[in-house]
């Protein structure tokens, strides 16, 4: 099992950057492939950006492909996301999940098994 906490959200002017981080207990963190998802008010939960285990393979949601960047340091037990260029429809709480099953193309809520509190993103235009 993994507990996750999310931080670095805030407030941001279109075409600013924000890093978020998440921060996981346990021992097996590098066990998990890891996401982020958002949720806007009135909207269902959607896929932002994965990564596997090691690190060494992403995706990305075409909302937000080069602009974002997903990263782990299963070290520290963090996974991190630099959002640059942010957009006000990137308007969101963000959540960052963990997951059990093996690295493949995973995009639904269902596919992760655990998840942080969120932190709200606000952009401004």
């Amino acid at each position: 099992q993994v507990q996750l906490v999310e931080s670095g959200g805030g407030l941001a002017q279109a075409g600013g950057s924000l890093r978020l981080s998440c921060a996981a207990s346990g021992r097996t963190f590098s066990s998990y492939m890891m996401g982020w998802f958002r949720q806007a008010p009135g909207k269902e939960r959607e896929f932002v950006t994965a990564i596997s285990r090691s690190g060494d393979s992403t995706y990305y949601a075409d909302s937000v492909k080069g602009r974002f960047t997903i990263s782990r340091d299963n070290a520290k037990n963090t996974v991190t996301l630099q959002m640059n260029n942010l957009k006000p429809e990137d308007t969101a709480v963000y959540y960052c999940a963990a997951g059990v099953l093996g690295w493949a193309y995973r995009t639904k809520p269902t596919d992760y098994d655990y998840w942080g509190q969120g932190t709200q993103v606000t952009v401004s235009s």
